[in-house]
């Protein structure tokens, strides 16, 4: 009898959506919602972008960002028979021994930061261990990928980021930036970088996907690829059998030891979160999800598809086993 397939996804922006559906009255949306999703869909990982939302960007931006901190660390600690919030590689090794999600504090965008590379050490504090320097925006250390006239590369506050975020232990997250940002980062990074939710350009040329050889870039240099099933970056029209596409891509470019999934569910938070979403690259009113593969419950049918595609070696591997390895080495140990 086959094993269940278990799944570590990079990139959920639940905690934005327990942050609305606690400021509308509920009292535990992540106990009520959110965590039968992810036990549903067999997630033993799941890394928790803070994303700041348009109208928090600016002054607003610190302050909201410690709140969906401390939403994290209330969800571990009011779940704590089943999540754990994994701060060292030895965190993450007992949280699944012990049967516990093992749950990640990411930023998505280094809005909350400023122009300050000083809220590296408190946020590391806080739990942060994985960082973006960009959305699609532009901040003070790099332009994101909605921004493609400027020249994209990083700012000195962004070289100098880098160095921070390596001194601490954070571990830098490539998607969203610039492609000329991108190959920057590959000049001036001196340990592993990785991507959080990005698909292949090849199959879909969108911004917001990654060429081979920026594939081939990040594993060269220690990092890992997971992979975002968002349709917009996928086909027209998106299907799981076109998803799959972009997985038996890239796992022959880099291997299915460098593969993982980055999932970006985006469907329930419609209907959880303000639609202010400043300028995306796709029109929001017409946004493309892939039938099947909407939300965490939705894993347990594709962990079957990727299965029956690529057998149970490689569906492991891509589905958790490769993350999961690869985040045991990146992040700090305890001291």
């Amino acid at each position: 009898m086959s094993q269940v397939i278990e799944f570590a996804d990079c990139h959920n922006d639940l905690l934005i959506g327990v942050l609305h559906q606690q400021e509308r009255g509920i009292r535990d949306p992540f106990g009520d919602f959110w965590l039968p999703q992810l036990k549903t869909g067999n997630v033993v990982v799941q890394v928790l972008p803070v994303y700041m939302e348009e109208q928090f960007v600016g002054e607003g931006a610190l302050r909201r960002s410690m709140l969906l901190f401390e939403t994290a660390w209330k969800i571990a600690e009011n779940h704590s028979a089943d999540v754990a919030i994994c701060l060292t590689s030895q965190d993450l090794v007992a949280a699944r021994a012990q049967g516990k999600i093992a749950l990640l504090i990411a930023i998505e965008g280094a809005e909350p930061l400023g122009s300050s590379v000083d809220f590296f050490d408190l946020f590391f504090r806080m739990g942060v261990r994985m960082l973006s320097l960009t959305w699609n925006r532009r901040t003070m250390f790099a332009d994101g990928v909605g921004e493609q006239d400027s020249g994209g590369k990083l700012t000195s506050l962004g070289i100098e980021a880098i160095q921070e975020m390596e001194r601490l232990g954070m571990i830098l997250d490539i998607s969203h930036i610039s492609e000329n940002g991108f190959w920057h980062v590959a000049e001036v990074a001196k340990k592993a970088f990785v991507a959080s939710h990005s698909s292949s350009f090849v199959l879909k040329a969108h911004p917001r996907n990654l060429r081979d050889e920026q594939l081939l870039r990040i594993v060269s240099g220690g990092g890992f690829v997971s992979l975002n099933a968002f349709g917009g970056f996928i086909s027209d029209p998106p299907t799981v059998d076109s998803f799959m596409n972009h997985v038996d891509h890239v796992v022959k470019l880099i291997g299915a030891e460098n593969v993982g999934f980055g999932f970006d569910f985006m469907r329930d938070l419609i209907d959880h979160v303000d639609p202010v979403l400043g300028k995306t690259l796709v029109d929001v009113s017409k946004w493309p999800f892939v039938p099947g593969l909407d939300r965490p419950s939705d894993l347990v049918g594709f962990g079957e598809q990727l299965r029956g595609r690529f057998g149970e070696e490689i569906a492991t591997a891509v589905a958790s086993r490769s993350m999961t390895s690869m985040l045991e080495r990146l992040l700090p140990s305890a001291k």
